[in-house]
């Protein structure tokens, strides 16, 4: 009886500074957290109704850090990348 096996093929990744920053999935991330932290702070805005002197800057910061995290989970989820 003979065992019959595929040969592996790997290809070696990007590594350094280099690679991470030209990495597509870097940029999406960067992009994700920057729109979730402009659209954390319209849905703040927006829902509240207040006008921009009466803000707070502890709740402008919040909505911002709320959002881009929002953005970080959406795009580093496993379904944002075709594994569900």
């Amino acid at each position: 009886m003979k065992i019959e096996t595929k040969k592996l093929e790997l290809h070696p990744e990007n590594k350094g500074i280099k690679g991470i920053l030209k990495s597509k999935q870097l940029r999406r991330t960067i992009l994700g957290i920057v729109l979730g932290a402009v659209a954390g702070f319209a849905f703040f805005y927006f829902t509240e109704g207040l006008y921009m002197d009466s803000l707070s800057q502890k709740d402008v910061i919040q909505s911002f850090v709320f959002g881009g995290l929002f953005g970080l989970f959406v795009t580093n989820s496993p379904c944002a990348r075709n594994r569900c």
